[in-house]
């Protein structure tokens, strides 16, 4: 949980308050591409914080043409965002501009929306480049009461851009890198997990005998779901607990040889 303060919370509660009922308008009345980039500035400007004049940009040249906007911060950008109508629907298709820009800019997070949809991207510089979604939100259905809907907007504002801050994207991103159904799904398949559950089935049932392979397969079976088990993603997952553990390993064996020395 981030540690929103009251001043950045109250300006986050008076946009929604101010801005809910102005997008829905917009959309309803199904305005242009150019109109909705007006009030998308303003959303930047008074609810996530920026300067309109110094650090909102329209402007910003990437081999000789334009992205929609860029937000920057001591002349550094932060992120792109590739403006949409109002009305129009966001696909995956309309972030491939903006991924381009990315690319060709060395930025690696791109904005998404239409005044009403948020979709917030990780750009990857592999080859190809590839882009994450990291986290969206619909800022119509926002209630600034919820803390996590506070955190959707607060990762957009200049105060998680600022050098000082503790809670920015970069640090989301690798949060959502661990804490995701991959992980935590090799992770319930992982030996010790499954002997702690064995453990605690022999606990509540003395006189049944529990099986580990047996448990393994019931829970790859039958519990959770193949998607989560199976594919490029389980497979990536599956990589990084094993570098993970092998870090683990290596700083256990540094410990254990520092001791020894000291010995």
């Amino acid at each position: 949980m981030i540690n929103i303060n009251t001043k950045l919370s109250e300006r986050i509660a008076k946009g929604i308050k101010r801005y809910q009922p102005v997008l829905a308008k917009a959309q309803a009345a199904d305005i242009n591409e150019s109109d909705t980039v007006v009030i998308i500035t303003d959303i930047l400007c008074e609810v996530f914080g920026y300067d309109k004049y110094e650090e909102i940009t329209s402007e910003y040249a990437i081999k000789k043409t334009y992205c929609d906007l860029a937000v920057k911060i001591d002349g550094r950008v932060k992120y792109l965002i590739e403006c949409k109508a109002a009305g129009l629907d966001l696909k995956d298709d309309h972030i491939r501009q903006a991924t381009n820009y990315s690319a060709d800019s060395g930025i690696d997070w791109v904005v998404l929306t239409n005044g009403t949809k948020w979709k917030v991207y990780k750009i990857i510089f592999s080859k190809p480049v590839e882009k994450v979604l990291v986290y969206e939100f619909d800022f119509t259905e926002l209630n600034a009461k919820r803390q996590t809907d506070l955190e959707n907007v607060y990762y957009l504002c200049r105060e998680a851009c600022s050098p000082k801050s503790k809670a920015t994207l970069d640090d989301l991103f690798e949060q959502k890198q661990v804490i995701n159904r991959y992980i935590v799904g090799r992770i319930l398949q992982s030996d010790p997990v499954v002997d702690s559950l064995r453990k605690a089935i022999r606990r509540l049932y003395p006189d049944v005998r529990v099986d580990v392979e047996e448990l393994q397969r019931l829970l790859s079976n039958e519990i959770l779901r193949r998607e989560i088990i199976e594919g490029d993603a389980a497979e990536e997952a599956k990589k990084k607990i094993i570098k993970a553990e092998k870090g683990l390993a290596k700083q256990k064996s540094h410990s254990t040889t520092s001791a020894t020395d000291e010995e």
